[in-house]
C-alpha cells in the first residue's frame, strides 16, 4: 500500500518560473552551476549549490556552504520568489522530449513506506552523498527537490491525470534551454486529491527511478526528526518527502554507456581474439552502430565498430541481475580481459550517459584519452522492477533516465 500526501507546495510566480527552475544538483558541477546562474539572481541553483556564491576554492561540504543555502532560501521566501499554497495541493508534471509526454503525479511519499520497502530500491547509495544531503534538507527543513519514482500504471490513475489536463490551463508552460517542454497543474479539488490517494493505496509498491541519494536523505531525516520529537504525532509534515509519482509505462531508460582507458596490457589484436570466447564478433567499419537488442552491444576500437552478441552460455535469463547487460560485459570483459575488478573506484573507466549519444564514445576514443568504447542496450523498466522487487541491487551506472525532472517547480516544507 502507497501512502502519498497533498501538502501546501512552496512555488514561484509564473513569471519568474522558468529562471527559477534548474536541473537537479547531481548532474553538473560547481563551475557549471556557476556559469549557469550567471546574471540570474533567481535560479534555484543559489539554494541547491549554494558552493556558487562563496570563493570558487572553497570545500563544497563546508559548513559555510550549508549556511548559505539557508541564507538564500530565507531570500527567496523573503523577495517572494517562492510562496506557498493557501491549501494542501497535489500537482501534475508533465514532461515533453523527442516528442513524446510523460505525466507524474507530485504528492509528499511517505517516511513510513521508505524504512518498510514499499518503496523500493534498486541502486546502492554512499553514505557520503546521503550526509550531503542530509545536512541539505536539514539545515532549510525542506525537500527543495523532487526524487523520481514510477508506479504499476493504473488506467483510474491515468484518466482522472488526463481529465485534469484536459480541462484546465497548466500553471506553467514553458521550453527550457535544452529542448525539453515543463507543463505543471496544481490540483486544489478535495475529491480529486481523496480519489488519486485512494488508489495509490491500492498499489503495493513504488520504485525510486533516480534520486537514490536524495530519497535516503529524506526518509533518513523524517526519521531523525521523529525521533527528536518528543510530541510525534505521525502527522507531522517530515513524515513525508517530495516526489513526482511516473507511471512506468511512459517512462523512458536510455543506454548507459562505458569507455576505458587502455586494453590491459593487449594488442587489439590479442583483445579481439579474446572478446571471441564469450562473444560473437562481427567488424561494423566506420559508421556508428548501435546495438539492436538485449544481449548486443557495440564496440569502438582502433577507428571501427563492431557488433558483439553475447553467447548463449555468458548469462542467465532466470537470474534478474545475471541477465543483464551490464553484468555480462563486467563478467566477460572488464574483470577478466581488462583487469578492471571495482566498476565504483577504477579510474580506468568512465561512464557516458546514452543523452550525449555514441558519437561521444568515438571522440573520447579517436582523441586518445580511451582506447575502447562499448554501447549498450538500454535495460528496460521490467527489468528494473523485477530486480527492486527481488531486492537485489544493480551493478553500478545501469540506468539513465531522460527527461530529468527541473527542480523548483514546487517545494515540500518539513513544518
Amino acid at each position: 500500500m502507497a501512502i502519498i500526501k497533498a501538502f501546501k507546495g512552496l512555488r514561484p510566480p509564473v513569471d519568474i518560473v522558468e529562471k527559477l527552475a534548474s536541473r537537479p544538483y547531481d548532474v553538473l558541477n560547481s563551475e557549471e552551476a556557476r556559469q549557469e546562474a550567471k546574471g540570474n539572481p533567481y535560479s534555484l541553483l543559489h539554494i541547491i549549490k549554494p558552493e556558487i556564491d562563496l570563493p570558487a576554492e572553497i570545500d563544497v561540504h563546508a559548513d559555510e556552504v550549508y549556511e548559505k543555502a539557508k541564507e538564500n532560501f530565507g531570500l527567496f521566501r523573503k523577495e517572494g520568489w517562492l510562496k506557498q499554497d493557501d491549501v494542501e495541493c497535489l500537482y501534475i508534471y508533465g514532461q515533453t522530449m523527442w516528442g513524446k509526454t510523460q505525466y507524474g503525479l507530485v504528492a509528499s511519499a511517505s517516511v513510513d513506506d521508505y524504512l518498510n520497502n514499499v518503496i523500493k530500491k534498486h541502486e546502492l547509495t554512499r553514505p557520503d552523498k546521503e550526509e550531503d544531503r542530509m545536512k541539505h534538507v536539514r539545515i532549510n527543513n525542506a525537500n527543495l527537490e523532487p526524487v523520481f519514482f514510477s508506479y504499476p500504471a493504473v488506467e483510474e490513475i491515468d484518466q482522472i491525470i488526463k481529465e485534469v489536463i484536459l480541462e484546465n490551463i497548466p500553471e506553467y508552460d514553458f521550453v527550457a534551454d535544452d529542448g525539453v517542454g515543463h507543463h505543471f497543474w496544481v490540483i486544489r479539488d478535495k475529491d480529486t486529491i481523496s480519489n488519486l490517494i485512494g488508489l495509490f493505496e491500492k498499489i503495493p509498491s513504488t520504485y525510486v527511478a533516480d534520486g537514490h541519494h536524495r530519497t535516503a536523505a529524506a526518509a533518513l531525516v523524517g526519521k531523525e526528526k521523529r525521533e527528536n520529537n518528543p510530541n510525534h504525532t505521525g502527522d507531522e509534515e517530515y513524515n513525508y518527502f517530495l516526489a513526482v509519482h511516473f507511471p512506468d509505462n511512459q517512462l523512458t531508460i536510455i543506454d548507459y554507456n562505458r569507455v576505458v582507458k587502455d586494453l590491459n596490457g593487449l594488442s587489439e589484436e590479442e583483445f579481439l581474439a579474446r572478446l571471441e570466447n564469450g562473444f560473437n564478433v562481427e567488424e561494423k567499419g566506420a559508421e556508428i552502430y548501435k546495438p539492436a537488442k538485449l544481449h548486443e552491444f557495440s564496440m569502438y576500437l582502433g577507428g571501427k565498430w563492431y557488433s558483439l552478441k553475447a553467447k548463449d552460455n555468458t548469462y542467465d535469463d532466470t537470474d534478474p541481475i545475471g541477465v543483464l547487460d551490464v553484468t555480462i560485459l563486467t563478467n566477460q570483459v572488464l574483470e577478466p580481459i581488462l583487469g578492471i575488478e571495482d566498476l565504483r573506484r577504477s579510474q580506468r573507466i568512465d561512464f557516458v550517459g546514452g543523452i550525449r549519444g555514441l558519437d561521444e564514445l568515438k571522440k573520447r576514443v579517436d582523441s586518445g584519452e580511451m582506447k575502447v568504447a562499448f554501447a549498450l542496450y538500454p535495460v528496460s523498466m521490467q527489468q528494473l522492477i523485477d530486480i527492486a522487487d527481488s531486492g537485489n541491487i544493480m551493478p553500478p551506472k545501469t540506468t539513465w533516465f531522460e527527461p530529468k525532472l527541473r527542480s523548483g517547480l514546487v517545494v515540500h516544507l518539513l513544518h
